[in-house]
């Protein structure tokens, strides 16, 4: 009996020897996302039924089942996402985020008459470093609730747009804008290039904040200073922002100037390469489509935008085949009128079968990969963002399944692409950091900047009536 007793006491003792080594072998983390569908997006497209993130500071540590990552981490917070689905944050490639304040300002006209006769005038009257930082505030709350993590923007006072962006806690890449007129904040060329190798000294290396230089277009912008722009791209080693081949005024008038498409003349001149980002390329010729591939140029589909300006259908099916990296962008609130990236998920996949009258031609897990690891590629950040993997940036987002418009489930990427709203984001996660839990964003007080832009629309529209 002693003895039975004196070996049972020494197992006891083994055993809570061993317990403490145990609990230590699993890695501390420090949040634990699990029991929802984890879409990855990855390399081989896996959905993890039962799924699991594990976070520690400003990246994904691991994704797997649920009970993988509960035997091998252990967190100090614990997220539960059952019923849910947990998929890599949204990409907005092309927008003009302080554009929001201008919502509605001018509808149904043709490019050229919406930019010269509205736009460029109510800029002139009303933009400034203020109108930028409110803009900035109420695009990135937009952006947030609906679950995008990463956004590309073209404008003005860029680096203010820059200071409210990281406040917000979301990521960006922010390119200034640079023309041959007077712009909102920098009057002449020089100044603006000045401005810009400013901004980009400051804001390179930032965890959130890329930032690039934006020639407006090979319309507004001299041959000498697309050069000029893209000497420093490559000197300073960030992105170089445009509009090219938006829509057929476009062609027409840099055929007439320089003999070629807008894409074979930004070719001749040495400005394409792999750190642009293109917005809207809808009119490429299919030599224009594989010069785009071989210069590992990045797109920015426009659907709803290219659609209301009727500039017409970007040939993405083809772009798509040819390998060109295109993603999905909103384009600025004036002309689509919002932010949603489902809306634009859901429009190009339905206007490619449209157009191509073959209703297999862009599918629901192809839209999902331009909003996402697509969209990465085409903004040159694919290998830290766009998908969840280890290793990358913890940007991610998780989304209610339960709505009645989202009910029942048979097709996971058929059900995020065609019926999946904005609303139904709950939380939003960017660079490890919670930004929007349960619906309530908390970087950002909506109050104020709901206040304030109306503010701003009394005054857009006393500018207005005084033209």
């Amino acid at each position: 009996m002693k003895k039975t007793i004196l070996v049972a006491s020494l197992i006891l003792s083994l055993v809570f020897t061993w317990l403490p080594a145990i609990a230590n072998a699993a890695e501390r983390v420090d949040i634990i996302i699990r029991g929802g569908t984890v879409v990855t997006m990855d390399g081989t497209s896996r959905v993890i039924e039962n799924g699991a993130v594990a976070v520690k500071g400003e990246r994904i540590i691991a994704v797997g089942t649920t009970s993988d990552i509960a035997a091998k981490y252990t967190a100090a917070r614990t997220i539960d996402a059952a019923g849910k689905v947990v998929m890599p944050g949204l990409i907005n490639t092309h927008t003009h985020v302080p554009m929001v304040l201008f919502r509605g300002i001018a509808d149904d006209l043709v490019l050229m008459e919406w930019l010269q006769k509205y736009i460029f005038p109510a800029e002139a009257k009303n933009v400034d470093e203020q109108f930028v930082r409110w803009g900035t505030r109420l695009g990135c709350l937009e952006m947030i609730q609906g679950g995008t993590t990463t956004f590309v923007d073209m404008y003005y006072f860029e680096d203010a747009i820059a200071d409210e962006t990281a406040r917000a806690g979301m990521r960006a890449v922010l390119g200034e804008t640079v023309l041959d007129f007077p712009a909102p904040d920098n009057k002449t060329w020089d100044a603006a290039m000045a401005y810009a190798e400013t901004f980009a000294a400051k804001w390179k290396g930032n965890a959130l904040i890329t930032p690039a230089i934006a020639p407006h277009a090979p319309y507004t912008v001299s041959t000498d200073h697309l050069k000029q722009t893209h000497s420093f791209s490559q000197r300073l080693g960030v992105p170089l922002v445009t509009h090219i081949a938006e829509d057929q005024a476009e062609v027409k008038t840099i055929q007439e100037r320089y003999g070629a498409s807008s894409v074979a003349y930004l070719d001749r001149i040495g400005l394409l390469d792999e750190r642009v980002i293109a917005a809207h390329m809808v009119w490429p010729t299919s030599d224009d489509i594989i010069t785009l591939a071989k210069r590992s140029v990045g797109v920015a589909h426009c659907p709803q935008s290219n659609m209301k300006l009727a500039a017409g259908a970007a040939p993405v099916p083809q772009m798509l085949k040819a390998g060109v990296a295109v993603g999905l962008g909103t384009d600025g609130a004036a002309s689509n009128n919002d932010l949603n990236l489902w809306e634009e998920m859901d429009t190009a996949a339905k206007l490619h079968k449209f157009t191509s009258k073959d209703p297999t031609v862009l599918n629901a897990r192809e839209a999902l990969e331009m909003a996402t690891i697509r969209g990465a590629r085409a903004i040159h950040q694919d290998k830290d963002i766009g998908s969840l993997e280890g290793g990358k940036r913890a940007d991610l987002i998780i989304v209610g399944m339960d709505s009645a418009h989202q009910t029942p489930v048979y097709n996971i990427y058929s059900e995020l692409v065609y019926a999946t709203k904005a609303s139904d984001v709950e939380t939003v996660m960017i660079n490890g950091r919670i930004v929007m839990q349960n619906r309530r964003v908390l970087t950002i007080d909506e109050r104020s900047v709901r206040v304030k832009a109306n503010e701003y629309r009394d005054r857009i529209r006393k500018s207005i009536a005084a033209q």
